[in-house]
């Protein structure tokens, strides 16, 4: 399986067109949407994206929920109806929307943070207070990762 890893700064031109990371390109190829899906983040100040099918699979999962309740409602809004699928052009590149770009207070440029089967688009500095935070508390945790048949 392939998996969007590392982190990487991008500059985005005054059209909000933005070059995606060719190993995160490489990661969605196989797709039958050549380009991925991306949505506000509801855990992290930042833009979340995948995927098409990711997002197939959450939706899956939201259809799964009695289809009247609120969670459903919820997820169904937040997610499907939040997201926007953007294209690569011919150079690698996505276009932001003025509106996502602003709601995270992305500007000129964007740190892209690898996080296994999504990746993440955050205004540089919030992402360096972040990856501080995370470091720490992975440090605190790291017990948590240990196998639990004592090999790697």
């Amino acid at each position: 399986m392939a998996l969007f890893l590392s982190n990487f700064s991008k500059k985005i031109d005054k059209k909000g067109r933005v070059s995606v990371p060719s190993t995160f390109r490489a990661v969605v190829q196989s797709e039958e949407f050549h380009g991925i899906v991306a949505y506000q983040s509801f855990i992290n100040p930042c833009i979340e994206a995948c995927a098409m099918s990711r997002i197939e699979a959450m939706c899956e999962r939201i259809e799964a929920l009695d289809p009247f309740s609120e969670e459903h409602d919820a997820f169904a809004a937040t997610i499907l109806g939040g997201s926007v699928q953007l294209p690569f052009d011919g150079e690698g590149r996505i276009v932001l929307s003025p509106e996502l770009l602003a709601s995270v207070g992305i500007d000129e440029e964007a740190v892209f943070v690898g996080k296994g089967k999504t990746f993440e688009i955050w205004e540089p500095t919030a992402y360096a207070r972040y990856a501080e935070e995370s470091r720490t508390l992975a440090l605190q945790k790291r017990a948590l990762l240990r196998s639990s048949t004592g090999g790697q």
